[in-house]
C-alpha cells in the first residue's frame, strides 16, 4: 500500500453494509461514540446488561470493549460480550483506557486477555507499553513521557497477544507484528475533546466488520481515515475551537469521500519482518 492515493475500499463498505458495532464503553463518551457512528455510516449498539450482551454481541459485526469507567458488572458484561464474539467469530476490539494507570486497570486489563482474544487492540504507547509488560511512563489515561522505540514495542504487543495493535499518537502505529503501517495524518486538537481516542477503537470496529479478513489493512484505512477527518474539521472550524471542532468532526466523518481520502492520505507500510 503506497503512501497517498489508496483506494478507500473499507469506507464505502461501512456505508453500505451499515455494520452493527456493539458498544460496551464508558460512561464519559458513550453518546459521542454513538454519534460518532452514526455519522460514518455504521450502527451503534450500547448494550452493558449481562442479560444480553452475549446475543447482542452474536448478531453484531464487531464488538468494541472500553475500559474507561470501570466497574464490576461491566468487567463481567465485557467478558460474556467477548465470549460471544470469538464463539462467533465476530472482531473483537479493546481499548485498555489508562492501563497502567492504578492496579485496579492493569489487573482488569490482565483478565480480560486472558480471557479473551482480540481482533485489535487501541492505545496510546503508555497503555500498550503495560499491557505488553514494558516499562512506560503514565500520568493517569494519558500516554505521559517515555523514551524507545515505539514501532518495537508495537510489534512485541502484536507478537504477544497474537492481534493488530494500533498505538496512535502524532505518528499512528498499526501492525500485525510483521507489517507495519504508519498514519501521518491527524491534528493535535482532537487531544482537547473528551472520547475522540475511545471513538477512534468504534470506528476500528466498524472498518473491522467488513474487512473480510483482511483485518491489518481495515485497521490501517480506519487510523488514516480518522486523520483526514480531523484535518478536515479542523480546517473548518479555524480559530473557534474545540467545540465547534467536534461537530465539524463528526460532520467530516459523514462527508468526507473516498477520493478526499486518497488525496490526502499519509499512510505507508513502513516495514515487513
Amino acid at each position: 500500500m503506497p503512501t497517498g492515493g489508496i483506494h478507500m475500499s473499507y469506507l464505502s463498505k461501512v456505508r453500505q453494509a451499515n455494520p452493527l458495532v456493539h458498544n460496551i464503553t464508558n460512561i464519559v463518551v458513550a453518546n459521542f461514540t454513538a454519534n460518532g457512528l452514526l455519522a460514518l455510516g455504521a450502527s451503534p449498539f450500547m448494550a452493558d446488561a449481562i442479560e444480553e450482551v452475549a446475543d447482542v454481541a452474536a448478531m453484531s459485526g464487531a464488538v468494541v470493549l472500553n475500559i474507561g469507567t470501570l466497574n464490576e458488572s461491566a468487567i463481567a458484561s465485557m467478558i460474556e460480550a467477548g465470549k460471544a464474539a470469538n464463539r462467533h467469530q465476530v472482531p473483537l476490539v479493546l481499548d485498555p483506557v489508562g492501563a497502567g494507570a492504578t492496579a485496579y486497570r492493569t489487573d482488569v486489563t490482565a483478565g480480560l486477555l486472558r480471557e479473551l482474544q482480540l481482533t485489535a487492540l487501541r492505545g496510546n504507547v503508555a497503555e500498550v507499553a503495560n499491557v505488553a509488560g514494558e516499562s512506560w511512563a503514565s500520568k493517569g489515561v494519558d500516554a505521559g513521557a517515555g523514551e524507545g522505540d515505539v514501532v518495537a514495542l508495537a510489534n512485541k504487543a502484536a507478537q504477544k497477544l497474537n492481534c493488530v495493535v494500533i498505538i496512535t499518537g502524532k505518528e499512528d502505529i498499526i501492525t500485525d507484528g510483521k507489517r507495519t503501517y504508519i498514519a501521518s495524518n491527524g491534528h493535535s486538537i482532537l487531544t482537547r475533546v473528551t472520547g475522540t481516542g475511545c471513538l477512534l477503537s468504534a470506528v476500528v470496529g466498524a472498518f473491522l466488520a467488513v474487512s473480510g479478513g483482511e483485518v491489518l489493512e481495515a485497521a490501517a484505512e480506519a487510523l488514516s481515515f480518522y486523520g483526514v477527518a480531523a484535518e478536515l474539521a479542523a480546517e473548518a472550524a479555524e480559530a473557534q475551537g474545540p467545540g465547534s471542532f467536534q461537530t465539524l468532526f463528526l460532520n467530516q466523518l459523514s462527508l468526507v469521500t473516498p477520493e478526499q481520502y486518497s488525496s490526502r492520505s499519509r499512510l505507508k507500510l513502513l516495514a515487513e519482518a
